[in-house]
């Protein structure tokens, strides 16, 4: 009876903690709501500034580039990196296009 116990405490405590490492992958892999709505903010963002002629095709790419930069980044799990990458972005865009008027 004893030897019963101990395997189903092993298997149990085994259990949890392939439970818990799963856990923690599976989070530092998904794309937050935080990041997919700072996302399509900016792409909007971008477009919009491209449908006003705002920004040349360079800038236009560039920030594209920095922003799948900051879709790798939320990716590893760190939101606020990857959200400061965003406002960046935004940040730039908003002041070429006041400088463009």
């Amino acid at each position: 009876m004893y030897k019963i116990l101990v395997r189903h405490r092993a298997l149990s405590a085994l259990a949890a903690v392939c439970l818990g490492t799963w856990t923690t992958t599976a989070t530092a892999g998904s794309f937050t709501r935080g990041c997919a709505a700072r996302d399509m903010q900016v792409l909007m963002l971008i477009e919009e500034r491209e449908s006003a002629s705002a920004i040349s095709a360079q800038e236009s790419t560039d920030a594209i580039i920095t922003m799948l930069h900051a879709r790798m980044v939320c990716h590893e799990g760190r939101v606020l990196d990857a959200l400061a990458l965003y406002d960046g972005i935004a940040q730039g865009l908003t002041v070429q296009f006041g400088q463009a008027q």
